[in-house]
């Protein structure tokens, strides 16, 4: 039976600070790692927190590898796990801005990274390319938050290959927040789709109800919220593509 341990880091970025959400991370990262799990999944901007641009612009946002991720590349491979870290970029190209999710293996290697299709701001530029990330043994789908909103995103994961989904999220409850669309997609899909969402609060939105989520068949199997930043450990069954734990192993972090 092939099976895999994975973590949720389920935080609390504080909106423009950094150098905070970088130490938060990696603190995070290297908890999740003395767990001995096989996957570590960070929020949607994971290292900038959602609304930040109000409080730093965008003139910090660097193309990547920039010095601290190259520097995360190689506490990734030093725990030797598999990480799918939130974070804006600057094209290379054009210097257009994505919102992005990068795929770290557990040799330190940029496997794959998928833009953020679904444009809800007004600082990123829309992602064209929607291709599954390939680690080897099983490919995975990466819809970041408002991504799952419709099911054109997921189909598409689904018909080039895609065998799990993976949300990185910032979508608090609310007037828009999720309303099934998770559940939805794996309907659509029959792939299920583990939601690492957030915690804590930025100027409009606040995610203290805010849920991460292992769902299958349009069922939540697992479910979190918290006041207080959390490493949430499962552990997936590869074979028969079903949930192993019966509820999630909670880790807060300080």
């Amino acid at each position: 039976m092939r099976t895999i341990r994975i973590a949720l880091l389920h935080l609390i970025p504080i909106a423009g600070d950094i150098k905070y959400n970088q130490n938060l991370i990696e603190k995070a990262v290297k908890h999740a790692a003395e767990k001995e799990v096989d996957w570590v999944i960070t929020p949607e901007l994971a290292t900038s927190g959602l609304q930040f641009t109000h409080i730093i612009g965008t003139d910090w946002i660097k193309q990547q590898p920039d010095k601290w991720m190259t520097n995360f590349h190689n506490i990734v491979e030093s725990i030797k796990t598999t990480v799918f870290l939130g974070c804006a970029e600057k094209s290379k190209q054009d210097n257009k801005l994505y919102n992005s999710v990068f795929v770290i293996n557990q040799k330190g290697e940029l496997i794959g990274k998928q833009k953020k299709i679904a444009r809800v701001d007004n600082w990123s530029t829309p992602g064209e390319f929607i291709e599954p990330i390939d680690l080897g043994y099983i490919k995975v789908g990466v819809l970041i938050c408002a991504d799952a909103y419709t099911k054109n995103i997921a189909e598409t994961l689904l018909t080039k290959g895609a065998e799990i989904l993976v949300a990185p999220s910032s979508w608090g409850p609310g007037l828009h927040g999720p309303n099934g669309e998770w559940e939805q997609r794996s309907i659509d899909t029959g792939l299920p789709i583990f939601v690492c969402n957030r915690t804590g609060e930025d100027t409009t939105v606040s995610f203290w109800e805010a849920e991460s989520l292992v769902i299958k068949n349009g069922k939540r199997l697992l479910s979190h919220k918290s006041a207080q930043s959390a490493i949430l450990i499962f552990e997936w069954n590869l074979d028969d593509m079903n949930l192993i734990s019966s509820d999630f192993e909670i880790n807060y972090i300080d």
